[in-house]
């Protein structure tokens, strides 16, 4: 009990003691204060439901009312405006959401008590709206019958029109051609002239005449008919049209029994009973201007409703304000009470807090705190011989005490300096590995300069035999010039010299005088053959000319590098190359054979491409199928009983619609699965060290995708190797 009651005791004077005190003084202020704000928030809170519960339902029905009653008032005019049943059946659906919500908005209304009187009237206007919506789309169901009525008429008519058109004018034009002429039909005999120039047959002509123009009148009148928007114009229009019938039906009796009369009255009779009967145009033109009178009285009376169910709701809107009115100015007076109050407390709890921080934590805790802070600052520049003691028995003292503790610690913290150094040796480690980095970039780069320098070596030897064939064709053709032309000084020196074979008396036998003849023509035939030999020798001395310097050429190109991108041939480039590669491995071992298989596409197009790194890609490409054939064959000719191995590349090229594709395919050793994945990386290569860099086929992946292409293999162990580029057009 005395140990609690000393421990007790000792606690009054720890900081978090008077803390608890000082935090239990404004709890208390915060209590009374939370007490005086739930009373207020009470009151504002009966007010609120209040509003909520009253007002702001009352008012969103009245919004609702008046928003729902005008979405239905302006759906009368897009439905007497509508022209497609399909858009019928969508503004319709449309109506009838807008319908629902007007009910929805309605029941919400006539649960609210106090307004049974005008939610009824509002309920006996909006179902004169909705009946009135439902009428105007009745008529314009009608409309659309009588339109498709209207249509199916005036297709009728203008069959009728036609086909009396048909018949009547070459009706008469005969009649006419008859009597001035006298001939009814092609090929017979006319009549005699007082029988076909008669008064009869002019009036017969004048009536058929008469006819037309009374078709195409009632024609005229039809389509007026159909266009007028007034009833009372279209009467006139009516009789008009019955006096232009009963003329039709006075010159067809009065045609007699003439065979046009047969074709032409059935075509009338129908043309008037698709005008005046009962289901005739009139009518149905009548019909339609009378729904249009009911369909613009509907939409008047549809406005004149809208006026009234506006007035409604704005005496529901009002009540609503007013009650909402009254509702703020309650719960205004509830918070200005409420807030008094809490003003008060606040300057309370803001008196309290200045007291409390000024005898307690400015005098008591600040400046002990202030102490252990300067002593902090000066163990931070290095003065740690100094002893930490700051006094008293609170959590200041304990925090003075763990300074001191950790002051003796910090004494031997002075041997990071050995770390110091090891991060300064590591720091130049790293300098050197960079430097070393370096290094090896630039030795990357002479590798690679030498490796073609390698390739080029070891291209020479094939390019000087390769040059040599040309050379050789240019000497022998040469020499073999030199021949003929020797023959042709011969030949030019006999035809130049006197006396020939002739005798000295100048007398010849007949013998003589056929050899002679035959010598004459055998120099002229001869020095032709010679020119056209000499000719093609030359050509051909050209053309081997042009071939080696063509070889010298690309040689250079390689050497020098990249070049610009040209159009060039595939084949042609791919030609050239595998014989340099060809060439070359021969040039390197005599014994190196190898069957070249061409299937060049004859097709193919030229291409956008660097003429001296794509043949430096074909190059490799050979050159790897050169080596692979001949170790294989080396190793099936020191085998015993090995099958007969024939060293073959076969070297095609295919045009695309989407671009060109180069297969090289050799019949070597072949590659397993795990090398094929490494192929393309640097340095990566199956031949010895003496014999490959491993930079050629990874230098070659790079050209092609330089050129927006890609390289693919194909392989089998010991079968073949396949080579696939592929290149844009």
């Amino acid at each position: 009990m005395k140990s609690a009651l000393k421990d007790l005791l000792d606690k009054r004077y720890k900081i978090s003691t008077q803390l608890y005190l000082s935090i239990g003084a404004a709890a208390s202020l915060t209590v009374i204060a939370s007490v005086v704000a739930w009373v207020s928030f009470g009151f504002v809170g009966e007010v609120q439901n209040r509003v909520n519960e009253g007002t702001v339902p009352f008012l969103a029905s009245a919004f609702g009312i008046a928003q729902e009653s005008t979405a239905l008032v302006a759906a009368a005019p897009r439905l007497a405006a509508v022209v497609n049943p399909d858009i019928l059946d969508q503004i319709a659906t449309e109506v009838a959401k807008d319908q629902e919500a007007f009910e929805t908005a309605l029941a919400a209304l006539i649960r609210q008590e106090g307004n049974e009187e005008i939610s009824l009237r509002i309920k006996k206007l909006g179902d004169v709206l909705i009946e009135n919506l439902n009428a105007i789309k009745r008529l314009v169901l009608q409309r659309f019958d009588l339109t498709d009525l209207r249509d199916t008429l005036q297709l009728q008519l203008t069959w009728v029109r036609k086909e009396l058109n048909n018949v009547m004018v070459p009706a008469i034009d005969d009649q006419l051609f008859y009597a001035m002429t006298g001939y009814s039909k092609i090929g017979e005999a006319p009549v005699a002239r007082e029988k076909h120039f008669s008064e009869e047959g002019f009036n017969l002509y004048r009536y058929i005449a008469g006819l037309r123009s009374d078709a195409t009148i009632a024609t005229q009148l039809l389509a007026t008919a159909f266009s007028v928007s007034d009833a009372a114009q279209l009467e006139p229009l009516r009789e008009r049209f019955e006096a232009t019938a009963r003329g039709i039906r006075r010159r067809m009796n009065a045609l007699g029994n003439v065979p046009v009369r047969a074709a032409l009255e059935p075509l009338f009779d129908q043309m008037i009973e698709l005008s005046i009967g009962e289901d005739g145009g009139f009518n149905l033109r009548t019909r339609e201007l009378e729904l249009e009178r009911k369909q613009g009285e509907l939409l008047a009376f549809h406005e004149s409703q809208e006026a009234k169910i506006l007035a409604a709701t704005e005496t529901l809107v009002s009540t609503a304000r007013k009650s909402a009115k009254q509702a703020t100015q309650d719960s205004a007076q509830a918070i200005s009470t409420g807030s008094n109050i809490l003003l008060a407390l606040s300057a309370i709890s803001f008196v309290g807090a200045v007291l409390i921080g000024w005898l307690f934590i400015g005098r008591v805790l600040s400046r002990r705190l202030g102490r252990l802070s300067d002593r902090m600052r000066r163990m931070a520049d290095g003065d740690l011989e100094e002893k930490v003691d700051i006094g008293g028995q609170d959590e200041v003292a304990e925090m003075a005490a763990a300074l001191e503790i950790f002051r003796r610690h910090a004494l031997e913290v002075q041997r990071l300096n050995l770390v110091e150094k090891l991060a300064e040796e590591i720091k130049g480690k790293n300098e050197e590995l960079e430097s070393a980095l370096g290094d090896l970039e630039k030795a990357q780069d002479q590798i690679v300069m030498r490796e073609k320098l390698a390739a080029l070596g070891e291209l020479t030897a094939g390019v000087a035999h390769e040059i040599r064939n040309p050379l050789n064709f240019i000497k022998n053709f040469s020499e073999v010039s030199e021949e003929l032309m020797e023959e042709l000084m011969e030949e030019l020196e006999k035809m130049a010299g006197p006396g020939g074979n002739g005798q000295e008396n100048g007398q010849e036998p007949q013998e003589d005088k056929e050899e002679k003849k035959q010598d004459e023509e055998d120099p002229i035939e001869l020095i032709t053959e010679i020119g056209e030999d000499l000719t093609g020798n030359l050509q051909r001395i050209r053309e081997h000319g042009e071939r080696a310097n063509n070889i010298v050429e690309s040689m250079l190109q390689m050497g020098r590098g990249s070049g610009e991108a040209q159009p060039t041939n595939i084949n042609t480039l791919l030609d050239e190359h595998a014989r340099l590669a060809y060439h070359s491995a021969r040039a390197t071992d005599p014994n190196f054979n190898l069957t070249l298989d061409w299937d060049l596409d004859p097709d193919m197009v030229e291409c956008e491409v660097i003429p001296q790194d794509l043949g430096r890609v074909f190059l490799n490409m050979v050159s790897n199928a050169c080596y692979a054939t001949h170790e294989k064959r080396q190793k099936v000719a020191a085998a015993e009983d090995a099958p007969r191995y024939d060293p073959t590349l076969k070297l095609a090229t295919r045009c695309k619609p989407d671009g060109i594709e180069v297969r090289i395919r050799d019949n070597g050793s072949g590659m397993p699965p795990e090398v094929v994945e490494k192929i393309f990386n640097p340095f990566f290569t199956t031949k010895p060290t003496d014999k490959g860099t491993g930079l050629g086929l990874s230098l070659s992946s790079d050209i092609i995708r330089q050129h927006g292409g890609n390289i693919r293999v194909e392989t089998e162990p010991d079968e073949f190797t396949e080579m696939i580029v592929e290149l844009p057009r």
